[in-house]
């Protein structure tokens, strides 16, 4: 196995809204809640690559893109 079909594990803390929210998201999609967060993050990576998060940058901005993957961390942090 190469190291580009390697996996990183990852330790996420999130609030237990957005953890529901993902849940119920993944239950809708069949997949697991892992899947789903790598299913997420890897559509949020090519939207990127096409331009289309222009707002989302290190200067911490919240985006808005056009896929909808740039979302304001305050909504999800307020439980």
């Amino acid at each position: 196995m190469d190291d580009k079909d390697q996996k990183k594990q990852v330790p996420l803390r999130i609030s237990k809204m957005l953890w529901n929210e993902l849940m119920a998201w993944a239950n809708d999609d069949f997949r697991s809640l892992n899947g789903q967060i790598e299913f997420l993050l890897t559509e949020c990576v090519r939207a990127r690559k096409r331009g289309a998060g222009a707002g989302m940058g290190r200067d911490g901005g919240t985006g808005g893109g056009a896929d909808g993957c740039a979302l304001p961390l305050a909504d999800w942090n307020n439980e």
